[in-house]
């Protein structure tokens, strides 16, 4: 049953515009609400839960893409919806990954494909491009590091691969929890494996979002973590490329 974009609505928290980090060109970049995972490093406490965003419907946030779609197309980009994580509001996530192909604009899912299952081949048929975080290739890491399981997201991966769905994988370089030479391999042999992976964006890890917890009330459980030192996310990437996958 075809999705009601104009009656479909979600919870979102803002919109913002970027270029080259969510996705190739210039992107509208839509955040949603709502996450199943509490990762330690997140820069977005405020879209953890639905009940903080604020309702839309898809007709208006259409209205507000309006707006840029002239720039955004000449400047070869499009939209992307990240969170929290879009795949906990699949209905309103499709409609809206919908209603901006039918206008022509490149569309890009940013995910960490925890709710993979959630997304309905008609969605990802909507979606050009799928940015998948994995956090990492360690199971014990990834329990400890956001609280889920790893499985549900290789999982997804592999469903990619096998519709063919283009993937940008994100991995962020944590200092003493994503930097095991034996997980990053680990990872890098399993991505090698991908056919649909265009490239890895190695990301090394920052605390900009720690005035969020402070204003929130939260602490920030990585507080005395530092950011990589360059010649760690050298040897990260150098693992990577050893297996053929286009590290960035």
């Amino acid at each position: 049953m075809a999705v009601k974009a104009a009656t479909t609505t979600g919870r979102i928290h803002s919109w913002d515009l970027s270029t080259g980090v969510d996705g190739p060109g210039t992107r509208f970049v839509l955040f949603v609400n709502g996450c199943p995972l509490r990762c330690l490093y997140c820069a977005n406490p405020d879209t953890w839960h639905m009940r903080d965003g604020r309702e839309a419907t898809v007709d208006e946030v259409m209205a507000e893409i309006e707006k840029y779609r002239p720039f955004i197309t000449t400047a070869g980009g499009g939209v992307t919806i990240t969170g929290g994580e879009p795949l906990l509001q699949p209905a309103f996530t499709g409609a809206v990954l919908r209603r901006c192909r039918e206008v022509g604009l490149h569309t890009a899912l940013d995910t960490s494909g925890f709710l993979g299952a959630r997304a309905t081949d008609d969605l990802l048929a909507d979606t050009d491009l799928v940015l998948l975080d994995i956090k990492s290739f360690d199971t014990n890491t990834y329990r400890k590091l956001t609280g889920g399981t790893l499985a549900p997201t290789l999982n997804f991966a592999t469903r990619l691969d096998r519709l063919g769905k283009r993937m940008w994988i994100r991995y962020v370089l944590v200092p003493g929890w994503t930097d095991d030479p034996e997980a990053v391999d680990g990872l890098a042999r399993f991505v090698a494996g991908l056919a649909a992976v265009d490239r890895v964006d190695i990301l090394p890890f920052h605390k900009l979002g720690a005035a969020k917890y402070e204003a929130l009330g939260l602490p920030f459980p990585l507080r005395d973590t530092p950011s990589p030192a360059p010649d760690l996310v050298r040897r990260v990437r150098d693992q990577f490329r050893a297996r053929g996958v286009n590290a960035c």
